[in-house]
Order: structure tokens, then C-alpha cells, then sequence
């Protein structure tokens, strides 16, 4: 449909339709509320969809018993059985599909669903398109499990934390380190699960966890107990800028805060961070939960209150809506009878929650969208297709010696495939998972592509014992090719338990290095890891020939990797984090949540956009079987940052050095680049456009960041243009010490590859207009 006649509709008239479309007529549970069937739920105007939500849940507020109240503030909400409403399971996870959680029960017509790769390893496609894709087709199968009794409807995804420290054992969760990065993949796969129409809702995403969490269990440190003493700036430049993309550009229908404390007090009672900021400057449309049993963590194990009634009050008055955990639940009435809280506070908590769920349209009775979602709606073919396509996107080809890579079917009949990882099934899907539709081990994969000769090497990969390493050689003497599988799993890097080395576990070093020397054929290592792994001895043995990156990629991951290595795919990723030396963790504890360098104590930074110190490979790096070349075809080279006179005048100097964002007429800042993608190689490939941009000399700004990044597919020999689109307000400002965000002025140098180009910023007065 075109856009003019789009736009002929109203919101009433689109909902019918899609109603229309999808209603067949029943639905296989029983309405959530405001049941047809219940003579009551006809006299209720809460169940009237003829009124404005908002006087709905007015009138729903009250009919509502201050116990009933305190009972609908917690995860496991309680039914009111006298308005015909049931009880509801807030808790239901999705972070790459639809995950086990308190709210979603596997089995029977649902016996799993489709598990996309890890989160990491779908960020190193760089492609906004994927996440979002694939978020409406875990919101499709999360809707049909919902028909079915099986899920909930509020999924607490995604995790849009910056993946800071490299031992974090849940990075693999994220989009990595880089804010713009995780800005858009945080706004992507938000708009693919809500897929909001009008001010409906398919399912209810959520951004977690807020903020500067990055801790979980790091020495005698734990996330219950942690205090990130975080600077202005950093919060600001890097912390909260995933976060402010979720709600302002995702409009994300829920924020999770985190255990940790920030500057001194725990951030699910902070009202500067929960009021002041998400509610207040960002304007969250939806509600705040607690990460689960964090209103206990800080009262019984971080004493951040003398008692549970100022607890309660403390998260309350913050902003927080929704306590994940009994806390509330059981201590809320306390406080309200001892005068730390207000009814009215709690009525403001429920209004955000109760709003929420009428969006979903669990309050509209059999009269929704979506019913005819169902079990054949899940574990489709096309969604098993996209499982694979996005493993396929996100391995990271790290080395190719001499084109080593791909293997032919012609002259490797026969591949060794060696490792603990090498026949992984679960370790590919990583954590926060459901049951798959199925698997394909790597083993299985190459078995599609060659004899295979299998052996494990290693009982587990914690590789404590080397008495499987011959059987392993004697593999490697017999075949034409070898792929060593390796890496680590979640008994290594998971929730609760972060990492204290960056090299391989064990005794896979030695492993991969006595089984690269006996292969007869190339040597293909393939990492299996969510996190960065030193391998500088693989990269620097040239009898590896090559090495992949796959992350945890997913149910279809093993086939996706054979198709990388026999050529049926080209690799097209990059990384989205960096890859430190060893050295680099023995100088950074995890508990410093400083990203600038501190030279005068020995501090090297963190992530690319401050640390320059060596590393095994760098963020955004990535080798393909094909080559690209890039061609500036347009872009501006001045571009005029106007502001109010009533600012400007206030301080000459601001015109000479930078100015606010909050100043300035950002919506005139809009920037377009045009570049021809030319495929100069052999095979048709898919090239990841990343622009980088370095400001003007200044001493708080990072030496480069990323401002855009696009995909483009290209067949060999032919040449797409691509537009990369940006926003100087936003991409080429800087933070200063005291958390203001400002745009330098003078020549900002953009670098496309080996590409350069210049763009001057100049600072231009606004007349305001009576």
C-alpha cells in the first residue's frame, strides 16, 4: 500500500483490519479479561475498547482494593477474580527467540521454538534489517505460544548494556561495545517485537539492564553488592546512550533497572535515573521493573535502607512500577499504613502497568488481533531459513592464509573435525535460550560437505587432560582437511560467573597447536565463544590457515559454519567488540568504569574508541572471499550548526569551540553520504559499510567513533550505491567532564576503510522569530 493511502487510515480502522484479517473465529484460552462469555464484563467501562485507555484504567484503578492493589505490583501478579481479570506472569524472556522464563512453559503443541544466534554473534552482521526481522518473527512465535497458554506477553529483552569489560560473562548477551551499535540494534529488535500499530502492541519488549551493569561475579566482587562509580561523562557518552535509543527511538514499553548501585545508591531507587531521567527527559511510555529480587538485594544485602518499609518507599518514590520478586508484595501495606508511601503513588505504578497491558489488548476481551497465531506459527521453515541466515551473517572470517578458505568438496573428501566444541548442540544456542526446533552440530554440518573423522580431543572445554590428544593427531594425519573447534561455554562465561583469563581454558592451546603440526591439510580453527579470546599463537602458527569467529550461532549454527568453510556462503561479518592481549586484563580490574585513558596511573582505556594499545583483533575487522572497493560519490563538506542568537550571544567562545546540542536546531543537521560499493573479487558477497569519525583535537573526545554503518549486498563484478544517513547532533557531538553533550566545530575526518573524507562544522546564528 502506498504511503499517501497509508495515511487515510486511522488508527480504529488499521486495528479492524488486522483484526479481521487474523481473527478465525476463537481462540484456544480464554480472554486474559473482559471475557465475553461473563455476563459482568459487559457493565465494566475498563472493558469498553470504545474508551480511551486512559479512562480505562481510571475506572479499573477504581474498582481496585488496596490489597489487590499491592498484589498486581509484583512479577507473578495476582488474579482479582470478583472483575473477572486472571493472574498474570510478568516474566517472560526473548532475547534471540522465544527463552525459558517464569512465563513461558515448553511442551505439549509448543515443544520449542526458533533459537536465533546469540545476540553478539547477530550484531557482527551489522544489518538493522536482520535484528529486525527476526524480532517480528520471535514476536509472532511469542504471540502464538500466548494463544496457546504457553507465554506471556512482556518479554524482558533486550539487553542493550555496552559490553565494556571482555571478561563480562554476560557480553555475549549484547551488541557489543560500541553505543551506536547497540543504539540501533536496541531500536531494531525493540520495533520487530513490539511491531506497534497505532498504540497497540504485539508483545512488550524491554530494554535492561539500567545502567553501567557489566559485573556479575569477578573475584570477590558480585553484581549484588558492586557500586560503579561512574563520571558524568561516561554515563552520558556511553552508559545511557543504548538506553535513551530504546525509549525515545524504540519506544520501548519497558526499562529494567539493574542490582548494581551507581555513584552510591542502587539504581532501582534512584529517582534522578528512574523519574528524572527515563520518565522525565526520555518520556517512557510503559513501566519500570526491578531486575529480579534487586528491592531485596539492596535492603537486605546492600543495607542501603534501615528497614523494608523505606524500601519500599525509596523504589516507589523513585519510579519504579514493578518489583520482580515478593518484595513489595509483602511490604508495601506496611508502608503505606507507617505514611512512607501513598496509595496514590501506587495507583501511579499500576496506571504505567495496567496501561501497558491494555495495549497488548488484554483487556479487550476475544476482540484482538492476532489469533490466528498458533503452533503451526512456530519452527516454520522460513523461520528455521532465517535461524540459518543469521548465523550465516553474524561468523566473523578473523584470517585466511593464502586463501585457504573455502574448502573444495573436490579436494577435501575427507575433514578431521576435532575439538570440544566440534559436535555442540547447546553451547551453540548460549544463555537466555529455549528449546530449539532443532540442531546441526558443526560435525553434522561438514558431514553434509565430506567424510567426516571425529574426535573430541577433550572431555568438556575445560580441557584438563591431554589423553585424548593423540587420537586427535591421528585424525589430522588421515584427512585432507582439519577443523579444530573450540572456544568456551557456559561453564565459563555466564550469568553470575564472569571470566578471570582471556585464553583458551585448559589445555586447548596446546591441543590446537599439536593437532595444527600432524595435519596433512589446511588447519581451520573455529571459535565457539561468546567474549574475546587471546589466540595470538594461532594467529602467528602458519600452519593455521585460517580462523572463524562463530560466536554462539544458534540452532542452525554447525550447518552455518560448513557452509562459511566450503564456500556455499560468504563471510561477511565483523566484530563488534575488540579483542585484547592477555596483558590487557592484568592492567583493567573490572570494578574501574572509567572508558578514558588514565596515563598518570597506568589505566589504558576501554573499547576502540579509547584504547590504542595493542590487540589481537580489532572492533569492526572482518575478511570476506571476495574484495570491495569504496568510492565517495557524495557528501557534504560544510555543514552550518545554527543555534538561537539568544545562546549564541550569551558566549562568543561558543561559537570557536562547540556548542550544545541542547542549544542547536538539530533537525537541520541531518546528514546524507552516497558511496558506490564496487565487488571487485570472484564472488557475490555482503559488505558492512562502517563510518567512523574523528572530531577535532580535544581532550575528552574519543580518537574515533563510529557514526553509521550499512549493509549492502553486491554481486561479483557489479557495484551498489548505498546512502548512509546521520545525525551531527547526535554522531558527531562529544561529551565534555560534566556530562554535556556538544557538537565541536571545525573539520570532523570521516574514515570509510582507506577512505578519507572532511567535513567542516561551522557554528551559524539563528534569528528568533516574534
Amino acid at each position: 500500500m502506498a504511503q499517501s493511502q497509508r495515511k487515510c487510515f486511522s488508527f480504529p480502522i488499521i486495528f479492524l483490519l488486522i483484526f479481521l484479517s487474523s481473527y478465525t473465529g476463537g481462540e484456544s484460552r480464554p480472554p486474559f479479561a473482559c471475557d465475553p462469555n461473563n455476563a459482568l464484563s459487559k457493565t465494566f467501562p475498563f472493558c469498553s475498547v470504545s474508551l480511551h485507555i486512559r479512562d480505562r484504567v481510571k475506572d479499573l484503578l477504581g474498582r481496585l482494593t488496596l490489597q489487590e492493589k499491592i498484589r498486581l505490583l509484583v512479577n507473578n501478579a495476582a488474579p482479582v477474580e470478583r472483575l473477572g481479570i486472571k493472574g498474570y506472569e510478568w516474566w517472560s524472556e526473548a532475547l534471540h527467540g522465544v527463552a525459558r522464563s517464569p512465563g513461558v512453559h515448553f511442551g505439549g503443541e509448543f515443544p520449542g521454538a526458533t533459537s536465533f544466534p546469540q545476540v553478539i554473534t547477530t550484531a557482527a552482521s551489522f544489518n538493522a534489517s536482520l535484528w529486525e526481522q527476526i524480532g517480528r518473527v520471535v514476536s509472532d512465535e511469542a504471540r502464538a505460544m500466548y494463544n496457546g497458554g504457553a507465554a506471556g506477553l512482556s518479554f524482558w529483552s533486550p539487553n542493550v548494556n555496552i559490553f565494556r569489560d571482555p571478561r563480562w560473562g554476560r557480553g555475549q548477551e549484547t551488541p557489543g561495545e560500541d553505543p551506536i551499535v547497540a543504539s540501533r540494534y536496541a531500536t531494531s529488535y525493540v520495533r520487530g517485537l513490539q511491531s506497534p500499530v497505532g498504540n497497540s502492541l504485539k508483545v512488550a519488549a524491554c530494554c535492561k539492564h539500567y545502567t553501567a551493569y557489566d559485573l556479575d561475579q569477578w573475584n570477590d566482587v558480585d553484581r549484588f553488592h558492586f557500586n560503579a562509580r561512574v563520571n558524568k561523562q561516561d554515563l552520558e557518552d556511553t552508559y545511557n546512550v543504548p538506553f535513551k535509543a530504546c525509549v525515545v527511538e524504540g519506544r520501548v514499553a519497558s526499562v529494567m533497572c539493574s542490582y548494581n548501585q551507581v555513584n552510591g545508591k542502587p539504581t532501582c531507587a534512584d529517582p534522578s535515573l528512574l523519574r528524572g531521567t527515563v520518565r522525565g527527559q526520555w518520556r517512557l511510555d510503559g513501566y519500570i521493573v526491578s531486575d529480579c529480587d534487586s528491592v531485596d538485594t539492596f535492603f537486605n544485602q546492600q543495607h542501603f535502607t534501615p528497614t523494608p518499609e523505606d524500601a519500599v518507599a525509596a523504589t516507589i518514590r523513585a519510579g519504579l512500577d514493578l518489583d520482580c520478586g515478593p518484595f513489595l508484595a509483602i511490604f508495601t501495606e506496611r508502608a503505606i499504613r507507617a505514611g512512607k508511601v501513598s496509595v496514590a503513588l501506587v495507583d501511579g505504578a499500576l496506571t504505567n502497568t495496567l496501561h501497558v497491558q491494555m495495549r497488548l489488548g488484554m483487556f479487550d476481551g476475544a476482540r484482538q488481533p492476532y489469533l490466528n497465531l498458533g503452533p503451526k506459527d512456530v519452527c516454520t521453515p522460513a523461520h528455521k531459513q532465517l535461524a540459518l541466515e543469521a548465523a550465516h551473517q553474524g561468523i566473523v572470517l578473523l584470517q585466511n592464509r593464502a586463501r585457504s578458505l573455502p574448502l573444495s568438496t573436490h579436494l577435501h573428501h575427507t575433514v578431521a573435525v576435532i575439538g570440544p566444541n566440534s559436535d555442540a548442540t547447546e553451547t551453540m544456542i548460549g544463555n537466555y535460550a529455549g528449546i530449539p526446533c532443532g540442531y546441526i552440530s558443526p560435525l553434522q554440518g561438514i558431514g553434509r560437505y565430506a567424510r567426516t573423522i571425529h574426535q573430541a580431543g577433550c572431555n568438556g572445554v575445560a580441557c584438563i587432560s591431554n589423553r585424548q590428544f593423540g587420537a586427535a593427531e591421528a585424525a589430522a594425519r588421515q584427512a585432507d582437511a582439519t577443523v579444530l573447534v573450540m572456544g568456551i561455554d557456559q561453564s565459563i562465561e555466564a550469568e553470575a560467573k564472569d571470566r578471570l583469563s582471556l585464553l583458551l581454558p585448559g589445555l586447548q592451546q596446546e591441543l590446537v597447536s599439536r593437532v595444527a603440526r600432524a595435519s596433512r591439510g589446511p588447519v581451520i580453527l573455529v571459535l565457539m565463544c561468546g567474549s574475546p579470546v587471546d589466540v595470538t599463537f594461532a594467529k602467528n602458527d602458519p600452519r593455521i590457515a585460517a580462523i572463524l569467529w562463530a560466536g554462539y550461532p544458534g540452532q542452525a549454527g554447525g550447518a552455518a559454519i560448513a557452509d562459511i568453510i566450503f564456500g556455499t556462503t560468504n563471510p561477511g561479518a565483523k566484530l563488534p567488540m575488540t579483542w585484547y592481549p592477555q596483558d590487557y586484563v592484568v592492567k583493567v580490574p573490572m570494578t574501574d568504569m572509567g572508558m578514558r585513558p588514565d596515563p598518570s596511573r597506568g589505566y589504558p582505556g576501554r573499547t576502540y574508541r579509547f584504547y590504542k594499545g595493542p590487540v589481537v583483533f580489532p572492533f569492526g575487522f572482518g575478511l570476506s572471499y571476495t574484495a570491495f572497493k569504496v568510492a565517495l560519490a557524495h557528501a557534504p563538506t560544510t555543514v552550518p550548526v545554527t543555534l538561537a542568537s539568544n545562546y549564541a550571544f550569551k558566549n562568543v567562545t561558543l561559537l570557536k569551540d562547540a556548542v550544545r546540542v541542547s542549544h542547536s536546531n538539530c533537525d537541520a543537521m541531518k546528514l546524507g553520504m552516497h558511496f558506490d560499493v564496487q565487488n571487485v573479487g570472484e564472488r557475490d558477497g555482503s559488505h558492512s559499510l562502517l563510518v567512523f569519525s574523528t572530531p577535532p583535537a580535544g581532550k575528552w573526545a574519543p580518537a574515533k567513533q563510529l557514526v553509521a554503518f550499512e549493509k549492502v549486498h553486491v554481486l561479483a563484478g557489479a557495484q551498489q550505491r548505498i546512502s548512509v544517513h546521520f545525525d551531527a547532533c547526535k554522531h558527531l557531538s562529544v561529551v565534555d567532564r560534566f556530562g554535556i553533550r556538544r557538537i565541536p566545530m571545525g573539520v570532523h575526518s570521516l574514515q570509510i576503510g582507506d577512505l578519507e573524507h572532511a567535513i567542516t562544522l561551522q557554528a551559524a546564528v539563528e534569528e528568533i522569530k516574534s
